[in-house]
């Protein structure tokens, strides 16, 4: 099995640089990109997509297809860590931690004990973790800003640099910022394994199932002109907001996915105690 994985990727190695070997000069003026795609791209973009953002327009509307399988790729990325990664079956039990905050006096209890809003006891994962009140509060009052921030940067993403890759990026930052400056229970606790993988598969679904409503409307797949009817607009302004819908799935399955990759490596697959 191992010989035949070497040869496949000798052959396609060998495909690759065969194939490199026709394409046009690198930045070469009469290639047919730069007399046909580019002019068309940067003169039309704005006329037919209502879209200011050429790079939107042309990653989530001209070249859809693409993004949309990079969009999957990010999801096979996700469950091939899933299942390289978990330890299946571990779950949290056993002696919980907890530390007073004011005196740093660490009790352990049989069971799991649902603190009060405001307790002076913190739970912990384990007796060697740090907890640094300052840092924890000044990570709890940026981590909404944020969050508001990805969410802009995916919502006006196809009128000013952003978009779904970016914004999905900074919310699952958020997240990673709050597993660190907190602990990883605190962090799961709020954004649960399982709603992860919906986000991760929602993401692909919003943009697959974006491309198959415009074909049930008459039009080819991810053709989001003839999805006015739907959204209630002319066929360009369907465009620019068929862009939208597009960059608010890559966002889903960017932040779960990132989300999910830190839970894996910063606990060893076990998903019990972070970094």
């Amino acid at each position: 099995m191992k010989a035949l994985a070497w040869i496949s990727c000798v052959l396609l190695g060998v495909a690759m640089l065969y194939v490199a070997t026709n394409f046009p000069d690198w930045g070469d003026p009469n290639s047919p990109a730069s007399l046909h795609l580019s002019p068309h791209y940067i003169e039309q973009a704005i006329p037919e997509t209502s879209v200011p953002n050429i790079v939107s327009a042309l990653l989530a509307d001209y070249r859809g297809y693409d993004t949309m399988f990079e969009t999957a790729v990010v999801f096979t990325a996700a469950m091939a860590c899933f299942f390289i990664l978990r330890v299946l079956g571990c779950e949290v039990s056993g002696q919980q931690l907890y530390r007073h905050l004011e005196t740093g006096i660490l009790i352990r209890s049989a069971r799991r004990i649902n603190l009060p809003l405001g307790s002076s006891f913190k739970r912990v994962e384990s007796v060697s973790q740090r907890y640094d009140f300052i840092t924890a509060k000044v990570c709890r009052l940026m981590i909404p800003f944020l969050q508001i921030f990805g969410l802009y940067v995916i919502a006006h993403g196809h009128h000013s640099p952003g978009g779904g890759f970016q914004g999905g990026v900074i919310l699952g930052s958020a997240w990673i910022l709050l597993a660190i400056s907190h602990d990883l229970q605190s962090a799961c606790d709020r954004y649960a394994e399982r709603k992860m993988f919906v986000f991760v598969a929602t993401g692909v679904l919003i943009y697959a199932g974006t491309g198959v409503l415009a074909m049930l409307y008459g039009g080819n797949f991810l053709d989001y002109s003839f999805l006015g009817p739907l959204f209630g607009l002319d066929p360009v302004a369907s465009r620019s907001f068929g862009i939208f819908v597009v960059e608010v799935g890559v966002g889903f399955t960017v932040m779960a996915t990132m989300i999910l990759l830190y839970n894996f490596l910063a606990s060893a697959g076990r998903c019990d105690e972070g970094l």
